[in-house]
């Protein structure tokens, strides 16, 4: 890795903190990187394995994935957290080719950035990714439909008082709908504005199941067919 200003970081702090999980399967630059991210505010853990960033991955909002990795092929240790999660990764490796940049992006990371680079980069990238991986602004902040709460600021659902457990995806896909109780929302347009418009009808399907299955019961979220979804009263 290259750190191109090897004096204190130029990059501004924030008031944002995430926790990330660096893994990375150089000692040095494990360090490196864990420190500056800590310079930042962010909360770090680090991960050295494949199956360690496995064991970790569900307790951080980003992941700086190093893809040549000493127990298990980084593309499929990509790959398996994306099947499971929609924590936003980047891909970090010495493999620069076009066609290394396809594989890593086809194999679920946001973002892929090559060694050696620098911070200030690494930094805008996050930032970035972290942007695209946040719903759209709404004029309400707190959405109440009955016994059902929805913050936007905290990202937390509850019913009835009861804290709901939702990922990151589902809590966009409840939002968006109940931004709208009124309008059938179609799938193309929520397929565009929760994933980006570059994932599959079963996905959105698969979500609406799992959102069902927490909020107990179908009758949050109504199947228009032939259409879309529509938000229901519970």
């Amino acid at each position: 890795m290259e750190y191109r200003n090897p004096g204190p970081p130029q990059v501004p702090k924030t008031s944002t903190s995430w926790r990330v999980l660096v893994v990375e399967n150089n000692p040095e630059d494990m360090e490196a990187l864990a420190t500056w991210l800590r310079r930042h505010g962010h909360q770090v853990e680090v991960a050295a394995t494949g199956d360690a960033a496995l064991q970790a991955y569900q307790r951080s909002d980003i992941l700086l994935l190093d893809l040549e990795l000493p127990d298990v092929d980084g593309l499929e240790v990509c790959r398996s957290i994306r099947s499971l999660s929609d924590v936003p990764i980047i891909a970090v490796t010495g493999w620069g080719t076009e066609l290394d940049r396809v594989l890593g992006l086809q194999a679920g990371a946001d973002d892929y950035l090559v060694k050696p680079y620098g911070f200030r980069e690494l930094m805008a990238r996050m930032h970035a990714v972290m942007r695209r991986s946040r719903p759209q602004a709404h004029s309400e902040q707190v959405l109440l439909h009955g016994p059902l709460r929805i913050d936007a600021a905290s990202r937390e659902v509850s019913l009835q008082g009861r804290v709901v457990e939702v990922t990151r995806k589902e809590f966009d896909l409840l939002y968006l709908l109940a931004c709208h109780p009124e309008t059938v929302i179609p799938r193309k347009r929520i397929m565009q504005q929760v994933w980006g418009g570059s994932w599959s009808r079963r996905t959105v399907d698969t979500h609406v199941s799992s959102l069902r299955g927490k909020l107990g019961g179908s009758d949050w979220i109504v199947t228009v067919r032939g259409v879309g979804f529509r938000f229901g009263s519970g």
